[in-house]
């Protein structure tokens, strides 16, 4: 039997600040994955998490 969909899901966060600066030291994008309740949160995730390219705390926001 498969499972219903739970209230909790699995959501990928991306650096703004890496996806939009072309001149960075290096290459790639901070990613962090983590959960969200689909009921109480219903728009998009954004949290302050370190950024090891851009070497400090920077704003990530969930993608698809």
């Amino acid at each position: 039997m498969a499972k219903s969909k739970g209230v909790r899901i699995v959501v990928t966060l991306e650096c703004t600040e890496c996806r939009t600066n072309a001149n960075k030291r290096s290459p790639g994008v901070s990613r962090y994955t983590t959960t969200k309740n689909r009921r109480n949160t219903t728009n998009r995730l954004e949290l302050k998490k370190f950024c090891p390219h851009c070497n400090k705390h920077t704003d990530h926001k969930e993608i698809k």
